[in-house]
C-alpha cells in the first residue's frame, strides 16, 4: 500500500518535534505494510478512519491501494 501525505498532513508533521514526527511516520508506515495499528472508522465522516499513535490521531482514507493521510491532530483537538 502506498502512503500519500496530503498538504494538511505535511503541515501538521512539520509542526511536530522530530521524535514525535518519526513515531507518527513509523506508525503510518507499519499500518500501510502490515495492517497493524489501533484503527477505527469515524462515523459521519464519509469513509475517514483514524489511526492512533500515542496521544496523536492520524486521519486517513483508503482509496484502492493508496492510503491518503489527511491530518495529524492531538487527541484533544482531533474530534472537534
Amino acid at each position: 500500500m502506498t502512503v500519500i501525505w496530503g498538504p494538511s498532513a505535511m503541515r501538521d508533521m512539520r509542526r511536530l518535534d522530530s521524535p514525535l514526527a518519526r513515531q507518527v511516520r513509523d506508525q503510518v508506515e507499519r499500518f500501510a505494510i502490515a495492517g497493524v495499528g489501533n484503527v477505527k472508522r469515524l462515523r459521519g465522516e464519509g469513509g475517514v478512519c483514524r489511526l492512533r499513535s500515542g496521544d496523536w490521531r492520524v486521519r486517513y482514507v483508503r482509496r484502492g491501494d493508496d492510503l491518503h493521510v489527511l491530518a495529524i491532530k492531538h487527541r484533544s483537538e482531533a474530534y472537534r
